[in-house]
Parts: structure tokens; sequence; C-alpha cells
């Protein structure tokens, strides 16, 4: 019976298939965040310990209930939207640099 419990919980002793709003109070958050064990690609390679950094190992743990956020404001492309369609600006200034010589 310890063995059926152990594979029902993840790390941090939250159970297999919990969601962030089973824990905390969400607003408009996406499936994404709202289901963490959707997430992929944690615990590659091995760093050299050397030049390891916190941020690498924080980046190297799974995502929980617990680290996930709790609202989600997403932004209007529009300005993206709009270089779509006409292109990035151009600089059609005066050049006053003389040609270097290649000589």
């Amino acid at each position: 019976m310890a063995s059926e419990q152990a594979n029902v919980y993840v790390q941090g002793e939250v159970p297999k298939g919990a969601t962030t709003s089973d824990y905390y109070k969400t607003k408009d958050i996406p499936n994404r965040f709202e289901n963490p064990e959707w997430f992929q690609g944690y615990g590659g390679k091995q760093q050299h310990p050397m030049y390891k950094t916190s941020a690498a190992d924080y980046g190297s743990r799974v995502p929980t209930v617990h680290t996930m956020p709790t609202s989600f404001y997403c932004r209007s492309q529009k300005f993206s939207e709009h270089l779509g369609k006409c292109g990035m600006p151009r600089n059609h200034s005066l050049n006053t640099e003389t040609d270097k010589s290649k000589v």
C-alpha cells in the first residue's frame, strides 16, 4: 500500500494530476500553467560544477503547482503584426562618412 501511495505523489508532496487552481486562487491562466505536469524537457545533461549558476539550478527543477503563476495578462500583438505587414523601418538619412580605402 505504501508503494501505491508513493506513485500517486510527485515531487513536493503534491498528488499527481493536481492543478494550480486546486491550491491557489487563479485568474485567467492558460492550461499550461494550470497543469504543470505538461512541461517537458527538465533534467537534461549535467553541467560542469565550476560553471553552474543558481539560475541553472532553479531551471533544472520540474515545475509544480507551487511554482506556477496564479494570474496571466497577455499582451496585444498589434505592434508585431503591423511590422509583419509593412516591414522594419529603414534609415534613409544622408551618409556623411568617407569611404575607407581597401588598398
